[in-house]
């Protein structure tokens, strides 16, 4: 029998360093938060104005920001020190989310206000993201890379089941989505405390390149994305996840006020229920998180493909059911094949990528999943107005289906390390 440590090693290999470990204990305290306003601002968004397409416009004011500034991010990260960063933008989330507390508190808060501060949080996530993603190498090293992707995004996952439960609660005892704010806002000193307290040992000095500019930076790395057909296929999938998928799980709180035994009228009753599904989207994608964290060094393309077939027959079963339960499991199907797909692709991409494009390359992923996602929560928050949830839901899982089909027929039937070699 292994000790605990050494089948922790194993098994876990990034939890060995000291300095990822002081990272991502405070990034899970960070998430609780995060997730718990994810969780109470669309419910009190849809609560004060009743509108699917609302729901839509603060996905596209938080998603906005990654299609304007994400790419140039990715060069000027790599320029900097990518802890100090990641440090700068969770201050700046931080702030934003005691921008909510103090309008709440005082009654002023209104769609407006929710749009613009989400703007601005967006435009952190879209630095912070590329900052933080291209930093965890410097934490663990590349051998432990896969570990420490699966193990972030476990945490993250985990706080998506534990922060509707927590928002729920916090929103029954003390009269209102205030006090999630405000416990959002006082998160993110954990996260700050970790990173500050963290050394970047593994950090490789890059190399001066004074003839360089930050467009021909940009094309370099947009010339190794077209040489690599795994990287370039990542990239392609991505997109159509960001704007035909993800939007349509921003649909959440109008699937549990409209669609779910609406009989239920009480705000109580509809709080739970909507807490009930972001948690259960939650389990799915903890499932899958510590699965891909078990199994890191897994084939990635067979896995991707079983997390695009769960995501596209999940989402398309939504658009027919009106019951609770089967809701509730569907979003568990749905959690589990969003993060199997998002870790196979975040992985295929780290691993590959020299470290002095790490960054650039990472961008223009993040781009195509959040960039383009904007638009898809307009059209998904329009079709949704217009024609109804059930319809938006049928239809996006048909063009997700079609989308994945084409990329994955159109990519060469080359396996992953066949590739790999010819680098």
């Amino acid at each position: 029998m292994l000790s605990l440590k050494r089948w922790i090693n194993v098994h876990f290999p990034a939890l060995a360093s000291r300095d990822y470990l002081l990272f991502v204990s405070g990034q899970f305290v960070s998430v609780l938060g995060t997730w718990m306003q994810a969780t109470a601002l669309p419910y009190l968004a849809y609560r004060l104005s009743g509108r699917p397409l609302d729901l839509g416009l603060i996905g596209f004011s938080t998603t906005l920001p990654t299609l304007l500034f994400a790419l140039p991010a990715g060069v000027f990260v790599e320029r900097m020190d990518k802890r100090k960063v990641v440090i700068v933008m969770q201050a700046v989330m931080s702030t934003e989310a005691f921008g909510l507390t103090y309008l709440w508190f005082t009654n002023q808060l209104a769609i407006w206000h929710i749009l613009v501060l989400a703007f601005i949080y967006g435009s952190a996530v879209s630095v912070e993201v590329t900052a933080r993603q291209a930093m965890l190498i410097e934490l663990v090293g590349k051998e432990s890379l896969p570990s420490a992707i699966a193990l972030q995004t476990t945490a993250f996952n985990l706080g998506r089941v534990l922060g509707p439960l927590i928002a729920a609660w916090l929103i029954a005892a003390s009269g209102g989505e205030g006090a999630v704010f405000l416990a959002n806002g006082l998160s993110y000193i954990f996260v700050i405390g970790g990173l500050i307290m963290a050394r970047t040992r593994f950090k490789e000095e890059q190399i001066a390149q004074v003839s360089h500019n930050v467009v021909a930076e940009f094309k370099e790395g947009l010339k190794y994305i077209r040489s690599s057909a795994l990287v370039f296929a990542a990239i392609l999938m991505s997109s159509l996840l960001g704007f035909f998928g993800i939007p349509l799980t921003q649909q959440i709180p109008a699937i549990a006020r409209d669609i779910l035994q609406p009989i239920l009228a009480s705000e109580t009753a509809i709080a739970v229920r909507t807490s009930n599904l972001y948690m259960a989207q939650g389990v799915g994608a903890l499932i899958a998180a510590f699965m891909m964290a078990y199994y890191a060094l897994g084939d990635r393309k067979s896995t991707l493909l079983w997390g695009q077939i769960a995501f596209v027959i999940s989402i398309i079963a939504l658009g027919l059911t009106v019951n609770q339960s089967a809701a509730f499991f569907l979003f568990i199907l749905i959690g589990w094949g969003t993060i199997v797909q998002l870790i196979s692709m975040n992985t295929t991409i780290q691993v590959r990528v020299p470290n002095d494009l790490r960054g650039r390359v990472f961008s223009v992923y993040f781009w195509g999943l959040q960039g383009v996602a904007p638009f898809g929560s307009l059209l998904v928050g329009w079709v949704a107005q217009t024609w109804g949830v059930p319809s938006v839901l049928l239809l996006g899982g048909g063009a997700c289906l079609i989308g994945f089909a084409a990329a994955h027929i159109a990519l060469p039937h080359k396996s992953e390390e066949a590739e790999l070699a010819a680098y």
